[in-house]
């Protein structure tokens, strides 16, 4: 069954999604994955389902999909966390001395944001990969505060995994009607992505009006 014309998900993508898990199998549900993490436009919350679909109708093995989706999404975290780490603490600190109004944040926030990150970041990463439109973002932070790479991946796979687990069972008991998850998560996503627009123009004006004192 196809999503109904006119949804969040064009037809164009469901069939190209469907194409390459047809065509692919496992291997396509992993390069999916992990150009959803490198993509955001690109919904797990599709993918996973039909891949579950498959794998109820016996096309797929489940725990296959769920490895599959696992190791493709954690990898594209790690490409996003890479590039974070690849930015020096001293570079970091001059990009907030001259930027610091549109990264909403000054010198002392920083310090107390490495603190945060090295005393919970493991919970963040774990808690932020279960998030719709956090998933990718939580990984770029991680870089930055120079996480360990090997608690990054701990916690981002344990996150990684449950999520993917969680939308493959949708989509092995729903069946024909794997669909209806994106339907249902969408909203949610949209939700995240306003509260976290909303958030940082908040910390534009506060800034302003803080350093206005």
């Amino acid at each position: 069954m196809r999503p109904a014309p006119g949804g969040l998900t064009s037809l164009a993508m469901f069939d190209w999604i469907v194409g390459i898990v047809v065509g692919f199998g496992l291997v396509g549900v992993l390069v999916l994955m992990f150009a959803e993490n490198v993509f955001p436009p690109i919904p797990s919350e599709l993918i996973m389902p039909l891949a579950g679909f498959a794998a109820a109708q016996g096309h797929l093995s489940f725990p296959g999909v769920v490895a599959a989706g696992t190791v493709g999404a954690l990898a594209g975290a790690t490409l996003w966390y890479g590039a974070g780490r690849c930015i020096s603490p001293a570079r970091l600190d001059r990009w907030v001395e001259r930027y610091g109004r549109w990264l909403t944040i000054d010198l002392d926030e920083l310090q107390r944001a490495r603190r945060f990150f090295e005393r919970y970041g493991g919970w963040a990463v774990f808690l932020g990969r279960l998030l719709p439109a956090v998933r990718t973002l939580i990984s770029v932070p991680a870089g930055l505060a120079h996480m360990p790479a090997g608690a990054f991946l701990a916690w981002s796979a344990a996150g990684t995994a449950l999520w993917t687990l969680f939308l493959a069972s949708l989509g092995y008991v729903l069946e024909a009607r794997y669909h209806l998850v994106e339907q249902w998560i969408d909203p949610i996503s949209t939700a995240v992505l306003i509260a976290v627009a909303a958030f940082y123009l908040f910390r534009v004006v506060r800034y302003r009006a803080r350093t206005a004192r």
